[in-house]
Order: C-alpha cells, then structure tokens, then sequence
C-alpha cells in the first residue's frame, strides 16, 4: 500500500439494503428500509442500493421469498432521501426488463447489470435500457476470481462497449487476494476509459485489504456494507472505510459519525446476530463459492445431516455460480447418499 494517493475521490455505494438481504433471508421491512435510507442520506452517502438479495425479480422458492415486495421497498427508500441516488441491481435472466422499468419510473437513478465474469454478453439489452431511461449504468462482473485477468479485461471491454458508465471487479466469494485485486484492477484501468469500481466480501477477512487495493490502483467506486449487514461475512465495513479513507486523506465527503451512529442505533439491531467470520463463511472464501449461498447451505445441512463445510467445498469444486442455488440442495442429497452407503459399508 505504499503509493496510496492523497485527495483522490471516491464515490462509495452503500449496498446493505440489497446484499444485506441474503444476511436476514430477505425480511426488510418498509420501516427498516426508511430508518436506513434516511440516515445514510443524511450522512452524505452518494449511492444507495435497495433491492431483494439477487437483484430485482430475485424473491421466489430458489433464492428466497421476500418479506415485503422489493417495489415497495426502492419506492420507500426514494421518498426517504433528499441527496443520495437510490440504486437496484439486476441479473439478466432473474430480473427483467418491465421490473427495470418500473424501478426508474419509480425513482431509482442507478442500475447495475450483474453478470458471471464470463457472461457479459447477456447484458447488453438490459444496460441499453437503463442507459434509455438515464438512469447511471454500472457493469457488475461477478465471481471474477473465476476468472484469468485476460477474459474479465475481455468482458468488461463489452459491458462498456454496451454503455456501461463503470464496470466492477466483483468478490462475490470473498475469495480473492491482495495480489489478485491489484492485477484485475490495473488491468482494467489500463483498458478502458470508463470507470472502475470494486465490491469486495470479508470472508477471508481481506474485504478492507482489498478494497484499499483497488482503489490504490485507481479504482473509484466502491462498495461497503454498514455494520457488515452482507451475504457470507459481510462486505467491506462502511464505517471503517470511510474512517480509514478519511485517515488516508482520500474525500468521500460522507459523515463519519453519522456513519457510526446509523450502524450503531439502527443497524445492528436489524441483524439476527453480528457478522462474523464463521466456519461457514470462511469456508465461502476458501472454496470460492457464492457468498449468497450460506443460508442455503446451512439449511441443506440440517435437512440431510451433512456438515455444511461438505456442501460448500463440493459447490467449489464443480465451480457453481450465482443462480444455480438447486444445486446446493442437490449436492446436499448426494453427499447424505454416500455417506449412508460408507455407513452402511461399515
């Protein structure tokens, strides 16, 4: 971290009111949701993302049912702030086009089409249209741990030739190292000419090392989770970093202790328990698996009797991604069908 510019801008999206969503099973309420919103605007956070877990479209069986209509929810938030942009997250094939619209028409300003590293091309409809209802466009490039630096280089080169205004090295596992971020983030500084962004998961405890290093290698936007409330162990901490940054003399222009007071008054007592680094969710780091997947793991566990560390190395090992979540009860099942058959050897 030796080169760390003074005075540089970054532009944080605070992003617990939609990643946060895996961490309590997609239960936010209006209420909560108003409380957030209202306190992260007032603390001069610039983005802030509001939608069910896996993006617009996301509340069903597969990726889990959400306490209240994510529509609901982004409406409530728009109406709670006066400065910050209200921002969703769409997966093609998930979320659709009519519910993009009907996010804009209800006030969100920005859109981030989230794609596998390697699946850029299925985005180009849908940043086409948000870029149409000009809303800001960011290109969300999942899992890249998943792949080499060439390909994401590759893929992001198309999200910003479909209009993204910023393409994002996305941690989605919580599985990349320091060396790791540095390389995918100068190689996607040396290629295009939109913006850079990073989302980092601290399920290695590496989500603050590799943000710094991101944005020591010029990437400025970036995502935090307030108090940690994300999927596996949480995102980057956006109370620490903006701490951090301030220490680094790099501008965020959001409110430190209002950031502190919002985590500590109205955060935390959203969460069912703190954010840790579980066995769990460590193990999500280890194996480079979808931070998302921990609850659902957890679940297959106790429904088969199988140690949920088995199921999330076997998900690692077949190199499951975002969307394939019936995979894990599959996987699940499997494994209780060998281990009955090793019992029954015995």
């Amino acid at each position: 971290m030796q080169k760390m510019v003074a005075n540089r801008d970054v532009l944080i999206t605070e992003v617990a009111l939609r990643d946060g969503s895996h961490a309590i099973g997609h239960q936010f309420t209006v209420e909560q949701i108003v409380a957030v919103a209202k306190g992260l605007d007032e603390a001069n956070v610039p983005y802030i993302e509001v939608s069910h877990g896996d993006g617009l479209g996301g509340s069903s069986l597969q990726y889990g049912l959400s306490k209240t209509n994510e529509m609901e929810l982004i409406e409530a938030a728009v109406a709670s702030v006066k400065k910050a942009k209200i921002a969703v997250l769409l997966l093609p094939g998930i979320g659709t086009m009519p519910e993009l619209k009907e996010a804009a028409q209800l006030g969100a300003k920005m859109a981030r089409i989230a794609t596998h590293v390697t699946e850029a091309d299925v985005s180009p409809q849908h940043i086409s249209l948000a870029k149409e209802l000009g809303m800001e466009t960011v290109g969300f490039l999942m899992m890249s741990h998943m792949a080499p630096t060439a390909k994401l280089v590759e893929q992001a080169k198309l999200m910003e030739s479909y209009g993204a205004d910023t393409v994002y090295v996305v941690d989605s596992a919580g599985a990349l190292l320091p060396h790791e971020v540095k390389e995918r983030i100068r190689a996607l500084k040396d290629s295009l000419t939109v913006n850079v962004g990073f989302h980092a998961h601290n399920n290695l405890s590496l989500a603050m090392a590799n943000t710094l290093t991101a944005i020591d290698e010029g990437a400025t936007r970036i995502d935090g989770s307030i108090r940690c409330l994300g999927a596996g162990a949480g995102n980057t901490q956006t109370e620490v970093l903006v701490s951090v940054l301030d220490k680094l003399r790099i501008q965020t222009g959001i409110d430190i202790y209002k950031m502190m007071d919002i985590a500590e008054n109205i955060v935390a007592p959203i969460l069912e328990k703190p954010q840790e680094i579980t066995k769990d969710s460590l193990v999500l780091g280890y194996a480079g698996v979808y931070s998302s997947f921990l609850l659902h793991a957890q679940k297959a566990s106790e429904r088969f009797g199988i140690d949920s560390r088995d199921i999330l190395i076997e998900l690692g090992k077949r190199n499951v991604v975002g969307g394939q979540e019936d995979m894990i009860v599959d996987v699940a099942a499997e494994l209780s069908g060998k281990k009955t058959k090793d019992l029954n050897r015995v």
